[in-house]
């Protein structure tokens, strides 16, 4: 593949798309309702970030928000933590996602898994499934706030559950079967949920991996519970004999009583759902975001940045312990239909994901830069073999994409592609640095800041930065933002994660540099940062350099601060199957590094490892390697259930023995 410089045009949309975008519907709707005009996306944008009152008020109207009791006032406050948005208010979610249900002759759901083949579902059948777990879980004793958890994959019935959550004002928490039984334990214990749904099992990579004795051990371990729904998934003739008060979900389905969903509608600021933090050190925190919060900020991103209409078929790889799949949920509001899909990515190929594109007829790809990046590395050519005419879009998350994923995507996907890099995360539950389809492409460039999102690079005395690196921040309340923690009443839990470094500022963590042309460039988290010589650099950057040498699978790199010498940087990788790390690869690695970032971030030495620890979402370990080297203890490195494999820490345990650090 060629060189691609970071900032190299790649991709303009046509006038065709440009005049079609969704977010040109909504310009023109402000200059016929508000008189307002703007010339381009980012005088909108500005618009939107200095007079947010007015931007998030104008959301309101444009996607016709329904309430069971109207607002008088749309922003409490600018001050942060603590602004309320829109406080008298009542809504409900699921009214939101169902209201406009008769309209479509699309499928509302799209799903498959390793066990599953691919089917359809009516946006008849799935009003009809949720009426019957609602009433099931109000036959159950559910009422408004109770808390119901659900440790399920990605799979139809988890959408179905999480809908008929809301619907009773109820707060949905869910967690993946491939978690580790303590990590779900340490999730569920800290909201005392009333309800437990789960499955027998699950399957992935051909393998499956029978779960009925973990999802006991939870239960025992939820004291609050009053009941179980249990789904048969591996097994149709599961019998759940180790779980007490058991329900299945088939009686459940087939219970159901002739009816309409009842709606309890909530405080704009109560609580939708419970997510958590990977929990790297002590225990996940609980984040959670308000009904309203969500649905305004889902509706804008999925309809004017995302661009998703009836006629879409939005996919997003993910499972349920991971925020992205509540973004996916959020594609119904729109009216398109989600593709969900449960099973490894890479099984029996890495190209089962190119496959179920063709498949589906799929208009959005969402994936993460490291699925991609293996794609680009395994050389594979999915034009070739697949029929992908109906993609229009594919939008990436997870970890920073780089130049060369940008270029790979047009060389061997598709030349008209509109490629969106999105940045966010659990804390707010929404990608706020993302694209718009108006926009040109960049390479290893996400588009645009959000609107409504008043983000900013801070240097260390909390001044703003253009085409300099800086932290991440916003700098006005946003209504996806964290309403509380669970069970930190006088707030220190949040403060302490967002607010401690710029008071009133809410910290978000990433390494950001935003362009003169008012594109964004994430380098990595800025706690992880690269600091030689008082030269900052994010590791972004050097996985991005050593990510050019085939033979190398992975990369991870930390520093090393030393009182009297310059710090120790090692890196470390896991080689490909056959390939050893010699002298001369080390000698290449340095001369790509060298190359691409500068010489100063030549790292100290390079060492193989047979593995790199990632979180349960998959997202590698940079800080608590950098703990192990440092000589922490374990309490203060990692909690172990937080992680997918956490067998990958004792290489590092063992380098540092060796190394005498």
């Amino acid at each position: 593949m060629k060189e691609v410089k970071e900032g190299e045009l790649l991709w303009e949309p046509s006038s065709e798309r440009k005049a079609a975008a969704k977010i040109n519907s909504y310009m023109q709707w402000l200059h016929e309702h508000k008189n307002l005009y703007f010339q381009d996306y980012h005088s909108l944008w500005n618009w939107s970030v200095k007079e947010i009152k007015v931007f998030w008020e104008s959301i309101w109207e444009y996607f016709d928000l329904q309430a069971k009791k109207d607002y008088q006032t749309v922003l409490s406050s600018h001050h942060m933590p603590g602004a309320k948005w829109f406080p008298e208010a009542t809504v409900n979610y699921t009214e939101h996602i169902f209201r406009n249900r008769g309209h479509s002759d699309q499928p509302a759901i799209i799903h498959t898994s390793e066990r599953r083949k691919v089917s359809e579902i009516s946006w008849h059948k799935l009003y009809q499934d949720t009426i019957a777990i609602q009433q099931t879980f109000k036959r159950l004793g559910i009422q408004k706030g109770d808390r119901i958890v659900a440790y399920i994959p990605n799979i139809y019935e988890a959408v179905v559950a999480f809908l008929a959550t809301a619907s009773l004002g109820a707060v949905w928490s869910s967690a993946s079967p491939d978690f580790g039984t303590q990590s779900v334990i340490d999730r569920f214990q800290q909201i005392e949920p009333t309800l437990f749904l789960t499955v027998d099992g699950y399957q992935y990579g051909g393998k499956t991996f029978d779960r009925t004795e973990v999802a006991a051990e939870i239960q025992s371990s939820l004291p609050t519970l009053k009941a179980t729904i249990a789904i048969s998934y591996l097994d149709d003739q599961a019998t759940f004999s180790s779980l007490q008060h058991v329900v299945h979900w088939e009686k459940a389905i087939n219970q159901a009583v002739k009816g309409d969903i009842e709606y309890t509608h909530v405080a704009f600021n109560d609580p939708l759902w419970v997510l958590f933090s990977s929990g790297t050190t002590g225990k996940p925190k609980p984040i959670v975001h308000s009904q309203g919060g969500i649905l305004l900020e889902h509706f804008k991103a999925l309809t004017l940045h995302a661009d998703l209409g009836e006629s879409d078929r939005f996919f997003w790889f993910t499972t349920t312990g991971w925020m992205m799949w509540n973004f996916l949920v959020g594609g119904l509001l729109t009216g398109s239909t989600i593709i969900l899909y449960d099973g490894n990515p890479a099984y029996p190929s890495k190209e089962r994901l190119w496959k179920l594109a063709e498949e589906t007829k799929m208009t959005v790809f969402g994936t993460s830069a490291s699925y991609i990046t293996a794609c680009m590395k395994d050389a594979i050519k999915p034009y070739q073999q697949y029929d992908l005419s109906h993609l229009k879009n594919i939008s990436s998350t997870g970890s920073p994409l780089p130049p060369e994923g940008f270029l790979w995507c047009y060389e061997n996907v598709k030349k008209d592609l509109w490629i969106a890099s999105a940045s966010g995360g659990t804390d707010v539950c929404t990608a706020f640095i993302l694209g718009v389809p108006t926009l040109p492409v960049y390479a290893g460039e996400l588009q645009c800041r959000g609107l409504g999102a008043k983000i900013e690079a801070f240097d260390d005395n909390g001044m703003p930065l253009i085409e300099e690196v800086g932290e991440l921040v916003l700098t006005e309340p946003f209504p996806s933002m964290p309403i509380y923690f669970w069970n930190d009443p006088e707030g220190e839990r949040l403060r302490e994660s967002y607010f401690d470094m710029f008071s009133g500022i809410w910290r978000h963590g990433d390494y950001l540099k935003i362009t003169e042309r008012d594109t964004c460039v994430i380098y990595g988290r800025s706690d992880a940062t690269i600091n030689r010589g008082g030269v900052r650099i994010g590791t972004s950057e050097i996985y991005r350099a050593v990510d050019r040498i085939p033979d190398i699978e992975d990369s991870l790199i930390v520093d090393i601060p030393s009182p009297d010498s310059d710090s120790f940087v090692p890196l470390f990788v896991v080689m490909k199957d056959g390939y050893p790390l010699t002298d001369d690869l080390k000698r290449k690695i340095n001369q790509h590094i060298r190359a691409h970032c500068s010489p100063r971030h030549v790292p100290t030495a390079i060492y193989e490892v047979p593995d790199l620890p990632r979180t349960l979402n998959g997202k590698k370990l940079e800080i608590p390697v950098k703990k192990i080297l440092q000589g922490k203890p374990m309490e203060q490195i990692v909690n172990k259930g937080s992680l997918h494999n956490a067998s990958a820490l004792d290489a590092f345990f063992q380098f540092k023995e060796k190394m005498k650090i």
